[in-house]
C-alpha cells in the first residue's frame, strides 16, 4: 500500500470511536447514502413546478448517470481486485464503525454513485437539488474514509468515475429525453 493512502486513511480514521454523535453521522452516510438520494430524487421530483419537465429531465438523467457509474465500477473491480483497509492493516491500527464485506475497494461504489448523482445535476438541475446532492456527496466521500472501509484513492477514483459519469450521461441526454417525457406524463407534469 502507497505511504499516501496509509497517512490519509489513518488521518481521517483516526477520529472514528471518539465521538459518538460523529460515529453515528459518519455512519448513517457511509451506509445509506443511496437510500438518502433515493429520498431526495422522489423529493425534488415532485417539489419542482408542474410545468417544469426539463428539470425533471435533469433528475433522470443525474439517476442514469449513478447506475452508469456503478456498472463502470463493477468492471473496474473486476480488473483490479484491490483489498479494503480492514483486510490489509494490522488489527488495533484502524477503527472500522461498519460491518462489511472485503470484496474490491476500489473504486468506492457510494462515492462513485454520489458523485454521478450530483454531477448529472450541476448546471442542470434546481440550485437546491444541485446542492443537496454534491454536499451528500461530499460527506459520503468523507464518511467512507472515517468507518475505515475505504482508502483515499478508492474515493477519489470515485469523484473520477462518478463525475465522468455524469458529463457523460449528458452526452446521451437526447436519447434518455423520451423516458423522461414518457414518465412525466404519468404523473402529468408538462401539461396544462
Amino acid at each position: 500500500m502507497n505511504s499516501f493512502d496509509i497517512h490519509v486513511f489513518h488521518w481521517f480514521n483516526q477520529f472514528a470511536g471518539h465521538h459518538p454523535v460523529m460515529d453515528e453521522v459518519m455512519s448513517f452516510f457511509a451506509q445509506y447514502a443511496l437510500e438518502l438520494y433515493a429520498a431526495l430524487f422522489l423529493v425534488a421530483w415532485f417539489t419542482l413546478p408542474r410545468r417544469d419537465i426539463q428539470r425533471r429531465h435533469a433528475l433522470v438523467v443525474s439517476f442514469c448517470a449513478g447506475v452508469l457509474a456503478l456498472l463502470m465500477n463493477a468492471v473496474i473491480g473486476h480488473i483490479w481486485a484491490r483489498p479494503r483497509p480492514f483486510v490489509v492493516l494490522p488489527k488495533g491500527s484502524y477503527v472500522q464503525l461498519i460491518p462489511h464485506v472485503a470484496d474490491a475497494s476500489f473504486p468506492s461504489d457510494h462515492t462513485s454513485g454520489s458523485f454521478a448523482f450530483a454531477s448529472g445535476s450541476w448546471g442542470k438541475s434546481a440550485s437546491w437539488v444541485s446542492w443537496t446532492f454534491t454536499i451528500v456527496a461530499v460527506l459520503t466521500m468523507v464518511s467512507r474514509l472515517y468507518v475505515g472501509v475505504h482508502w483515499p484513492t478508492d474515493v477519489i477514483g470515485g469523484v473520477v468515475v462518478g463525475t465522468l459519469a455524469g458529463r457523460f450521461m449528458w452526452r446521451l441526454s437526447p436519447l434518455i429525453e423520451p423516458v423522461t417525457k414518457g414518465i412525466c406524463r404519468v404523473f402529468g407534469f408538462g401539461v396544462r
